[in-house]
């Protein structure tokens, strides 16, 4: 499945079926609460950017809105034929690990060029503790280059439920901070984006990305 491939209606069903489904399985396993869902554009095309503690965070992001989302996963999950409709349901799309970043990037800027929400993991790989470190600038890039907000998201809990290493949910309250979305940085006259305005805005990301996992720790603990 190409990045860009509209969604069949059967995706689609899929999709709003999984997404109760995850939003069950979090209230089995304990409470969730979600803060700033007004927050979330109604309409066209953003990045999501959440902190990422826990395998189970991109499961955990769709419930902030019903609209599908789209995430990169690794190339080699789409070899096993019977999931693959499972993968292209949750909106996921095919990246090539080892491959040049800039394949990624053009896969991520064609999703929102055609008008959907994408979630990225600005952190990168999956962290641990309650610092939010040093982020890639790809999120950010991404953002000026297709002149989109970026809407920052705290997890708070999901580590608890299911840290690394772990093969199983643990019961945990789990708490979503949805905060303000950023403007992406406005274009040069050009229609590139200076890597100065990249790296300010990246380090805004990081500060708000850390208030609000503070604040969804603090509602989770």
């Amino acid at each position: 499945m190409a990045a860009t491939d509209p969604p069949k209606r059967w995706e689609l069903a899929l999709y709003r079926f999984l997404r109760v489904l995850i939003l069950g399985v979090a209230k089995l396993f304990g409470r969730i609460e979600i803060v700033g869902r007004e927050n979330i554009p109604r309409h066209g095309a953003f990045v999501l950017a959440p902190v990422h503690r826990s395998n189970i965070d991109f499961a955990l992001v769709s419930l902030v809105t019903p609209r599908r989302m789209r995430y990169m996963g690794k190339a080699s999950i789409w070899k096993y034929k019977l999931l693959v409709p499972f993968w292209n349901a949750l909106g996921a799309f095919p990246v090539h690990r080892g491959a040049v970043d800039r394949e990624a990037l053009r896969s991520s800027i064609a999703v929102i060029d055609a008008g959907e929400p994408l979630v990225m993991f600005p952190e990168g790989t999956r962290q641990s503790g309650p610092v939010v470190e040093e982020l890639f600038d790809g999120t950010v890039y991404v953002a000026a280059k297709t002149q989109v907000p970026i809407v920052p998201v705290g997890i708070g809990g999901s580590e608890a439920a299911m840290p690394k290493g772990s093969k199983f949910i643990r019961p945990s309250k789990i708490v979503i901070v949805v905060g303000e979305p950023l403007d992406p940085p406005a274009p040069r006259d050009n229609g590139g984006t200076s890597r100065r305005a990249v790296k300010e805005l990246t380090d805004q990301l990081r500060a708000e990305l850390q208030k609000l996992f503070d604040e969804a720790q603090s509602r989770a603990s």
